[in-house]
């Protein structure tokens, strides 16, 4: 793969930056073979300079293959939005068309792909964040860095709730069901037709746009396609969010533990504040079992084999109806109490929670949002989603009104 060449500039310099690009090194075989998809046009150039100065110019090239012309993008990095242990997440503007982008800039090693952008080149949904464009940049080190330019969404269900919170207010059941919808959408599609298990679902990596109410899933640095009989590592997700199975060390989880933490962000919506607000690992299971009662040696011999005999003190599980207000629907309590289970078998799939009574509300045509506008798109199917579903699902799944979207079903 060709690298194109590309240059970084302080935004003072912009006006003699037409000329100015750098020479640059080929990647180690193993990079060269990152290639993103031909139908996006992208392609990985280095950039020399670290890029994430608030100011700076990010001039790189995208295109030159397969016959196609050479484009240049230049990025000016305006603010960081994010940070953790994978780098550094900014905000930029692509100054030739305007457009707001998110760039993830994280620390790449030589010696290995990034699963993170292979991940990213297979997913196209509207429930998830969509990559624009990819680059390397390198610094003075000689540190390199991957650069996934990203579709900027400006909020995240995290401030949302904090929002809520502040005004000591609910928030309204509509926004509820709208953004659990979106989520369990998003997984029903990365577990069924990609395969892959997020491993990180949390408020603050479920993006929101505030006028639409679209939601969008990100963050896809702990994502994996989980093979049967290959173990994973236990210790990843957030620790509220955290499946029982995985607190146990199993290696041997599925997608469930997705759902698991599906059902946590769903009854934190419904709460205003997290369910299991462990402060350490083992003070989650407390948390866990506070609520759901001490699993039985059969629910443990589901989420790890090696823990069935240990003993654990006997604790009743909490009713549901009394850990939500009195006024609570009962579908939405329903809901909860299928996604939190302790056998990850027994927790409903993705699909299979879209389909629920809590969610009729957004099938029925005449549903709007507070400010009289329409619904983000819900039943807006691709046939590669839907490819796997039993024509039993489809039929609740989409609504008449909406079935002219998903004529290739004919339906």
């Amino acid at each position: 793969m060709q690298m194109a060449s590309a240059s970084i500039v302080p935004a003072s310099g912009l006006r003699n930056a037409s000329g100015s690009s750098v020479a640059v090194d080929r990647l180690p075989d193993e990079m060269n073979d990152m290639k993103i998809r031909d139908d996006k046009e992208m392609e990985a150039a280095i950039v020399d300079g670290n890029g994430t100065e608030t100011g700076h110019i990010i001039v790189t090239t995208i295109g030159g293959r397969n016959g196609q012309p050479k484009q240049t993008i230049s990025y000016m990095a305006e603010r960081v939005v994010g940070h953790g242990s994978f780098g550094v997440v900014f905000q930029a503007k692509c100054l030739e068309t305007g457009e707001t982008v998110a760039i993830k800039k994280v620390l790449q090693d030589k010696r290995y792909k990034n699963r993170e952008l292979q991940t990213m080149r297979l997913l196209d949904h509207p429930n998830v964040v969509s990559l624009k464009h990819c680059f390397f940049s390198t610094t003075e080190k000689d540190e390199l860095y991957l650069n996934l330019v990203l579709e900027y969404v400006p909020e995240t269900v995290h401030r949302v709730i904090k929002h809520y919170n502040k005004m000591n207010q609910r928030m309204p059941l509509i926004f509820v069901k709208l953004y659990t919808y979106q989520i369990c959408r998003a997984l029903a599609y990365i577990h069924g037709t990609i395969g892959v298990c997020h491993r990180d679902i949390k408020p603050q990596n479920l993006l929101v746009n505030p006028h639409t109410h679209q939601l969008k899933l990100c963050d896809f640095g702990s994502a994996k396609v989980l093979v049967k009989g290959e173990p994973n590592i236990s210790y990843i997700c957030s620790r509220y969010y955290r499946a029982p199975e995985l607190i146990f060390g199993a290696t041997e989880y599925t997608t469930a533990i997705d759902i698991w933490s599906a059902g946590c962000v769903l009854a934190e919506l419904l709460l205003g504040q997290p369910l299991f607000p462990g402060e350490s690992g083992v003070d989650q299971l407390v948390e866990i079992i506070k609520v759901l009662g001490t699993p039985t040696r059969e629910e443990i011999k589901c989420m790890n084999p090696n823990y069935t005999e240990y003993k654990f003190p006997q604790i009743k599980a909490h009713p549901w109806h009394k850990i939500f207000h009195k006024r609570m629907p009962p579908e939405a309590v329903d809901l909860v109490s299928r996604l939190l289970q302790y056998s990850p078998n027994l927790r409903c799939t993705a699909l299979e929670a879209l389909i629920h009574p809590f969610f009729d509300e957004l099938r029925d045509p005449n549903t709007r949002l507070p400010n009289g506008r329409f619904l983000p798109p819900l039943f807006n199917f691709k046939p590669h989603e839907l490819k796997v579903v039993p024509m039993e699902i489809m039929v609740k799944l989409i609504p008449e009104h909406a079935r002219k979207q998903c004529a290739f079903l004919g339906l």
